[in-house]
This record gives structure tokens, C-alpha cells and sequence, in this order.
């Protein structure tokens, strides 16, 4: 068995199933228990640092809240500065804002005007979530990198839902998206 293999399995058979969460008809894939088991949890950012190392990235995006458990201890990993992507009114300096729609409500998002630096029209960022499902607030973060200067090279989560084709709503931001583990 390959690697990829193996911490696909071990990423896969770490789910939990919650059905009914957030409303009646979904059934949530909850990470927490890849999060309660440090080799588990170990095993998950080392697979996610050799996926994004080739890439010369120069920093690491996450969306709040789960966003932020893989990818600042991956920006520390790989010695990159962290872009936080927060829900309104969290963020103390000038930003950026964007509302979009979900598979079950909307929402907003914003980023620091000032995120990636001086040197931002070079910035190759990764943007990291826990979970690809219809791809809205990926998408919607992929657009916030763009409106302040940076181009999202890469889309890297744990989890794809692949039945939601989250993927084809993102190949119109990035052309890079990676998981760890798929459901189909």
C-alpha cells in the first residue's frame, strides 16, 4: 500500500459521520477525531507539507475556522507567513470583504488588505481548508487572495466530497487542488 493510500485510509476510516448537522438532510463529515489523535493529526500535516512543497509557495491561507487548525501549523512547517481568511467584523485593520452563497444559507469572509506583503504581486498562495464540498467559501477566499494582489496556486484540503463537484466550481480560481482523502 502507498502512502497516499494509507493516510487516505487512515483520514477516511478517522471521520466521524454527524447526520442532520448543520440542517435535517446533510450529513456532516466531522474531523475532530483526526484532531484528538496527535499521530493521526501528525500524519495529516506531514502528508500536506510534502504535497505543497515542490510548489515555491510563499505563504499559507486558511479559512476560518478549521482552515486555521491544518494551515498554520503547516505555515510553520514550512516556514511561510499565515494568512487568516475571517468572518466579519474579526479582523482590527483595513480589509477586504466578499459574500457568497452556500449549499445552505450565505455567508462572508474577509482578509486583511495588507496580507501578503509588499510583494504581493508575486505571492504564490495555498489556500487550506479541512473539507472541498460545493467549493463556495474556497472559491470566494480564492477571489479575496486575487482582489489583494496574490494568485492561489493551490487548493489543499483533508477531505474532498467529490459528489458535490466542488472541484468544478474551483478550477475557475486555481488550477491546482489537492486532498488528502476523498469520498465519493
Amino acid at each position: 500500500m502507498s502512502n497516499s493510500n494509507s493516510i487516505e485510509n487512515t483520514i477516511l476510516t478517522s471521520l466521524r459521520d454527524v447526520p442532520d448537522f448543520p440542517k435535517k438532510g446533510i450529513i456532516f463529515k466531522d474531523i475532530t477525531p483526526i484532531l484528538s489523535n496527535p499521530q493521526v493529526f501528525n500524519q495529516t500535516l506531514s502528508a500536506l507539507a510534502e504535497l505543497l512543497k515542490p510548489l515555491n509557495l510563499t505563504h499559507i491561507a486558511g479559512i476560518e475556522a478549521r482552515g486555521f487548525i491544518f494551515g498554520a501549523p503547516l505555515a510553520r512547517e514550512l516556514n511561510l507567513p499565515f494568512v487568516p481568511i475571517r468572518k466579519p467584523g474579526k479582523l482590527p485593520w483595513k480589509k477586504q470583504s466578499i459574500s457568497y452563497t452556500l449549499e445552505y444559507g450565505s455567508a462572508t469572509i474577509e482578509i486583511h488588505e495588507d496580507a501578503l506583503g509588499d510583494k504581493a504581486e508575486s505571492a504564490r498562495v495555498a489556500m487550506i481548508d479541512d473539507l472541498l464540498a460545493t467549493g463556495g467559501t474556497t472559491k470566494a477566499a480564492c477571489q479575496l487572495i486575487k482582489a489583494i494582489g496574490g494568485k492561489v496556486v493551490v487548493a489543499a484540503f483533508i477531505v474532498e466530497l467529490s459528489f458535490l463537484r466542488g472541484r468544478a466550481v474551483l478550477a475557475e480560481e486555481v488550477s491546482e487542488i489537492k486532498s488528502l482523502a476523498c469520498v465519493k
